[in-house]
């Protein structure tokens, strides 16, 4: 094993994160400070890529906002993630889901698995 490797994984405080993928409907609660106020803000979202594995790991979750599409990146082992919720499981095809930028209305749907 790589030594670097092998010492940023020991330094990283892994959350419990639910196993999710690309096409999952997701609530992230995230921890946001304003000033010396702290308070948890739900974004709620299909997540449309899973970025790399280990320590780096990123997903990307994109949500509609007042008929804006809005996307944000979240480190899995972010300290500020207080839990992860999956709220429904979605079937696609594709790892990643960049051809959902240019849809909308029903179109930009995805269907839930069911389970």
């Amino acid at each position: 094993m790589d030594l670097v490797k092998f010492v940023e994984e020991q330094a990283v405080v892994k959350n419990e994160i639910p196993a999710f993928k690309a096409g999952d409907t997701i609530s992230v609660h995230y921890k946001i400070r304003e000033g010396n106020k702290e308070r948890v803000q739900v974004y709620q979202g299909a997540v449309i890529q899973l970025n790399s594995e280990g320590t780096n790991a990123t997903f990307t979750v994109r949500k509609i906002s007042n008929g804006i599409g809005v996307e944000r990146i979240f480190p899995i082992n972010s300290p500020n993630i207080q839990k992860i919720e999956v709220n429904s499981v979605g079937k696609v095809r594709r790892a990643k889901l960049f051809y959902l930028r240019g849809l909308t209305g029903k179109a930009a749907r995805i269907k839930a698995k069911r389970v």
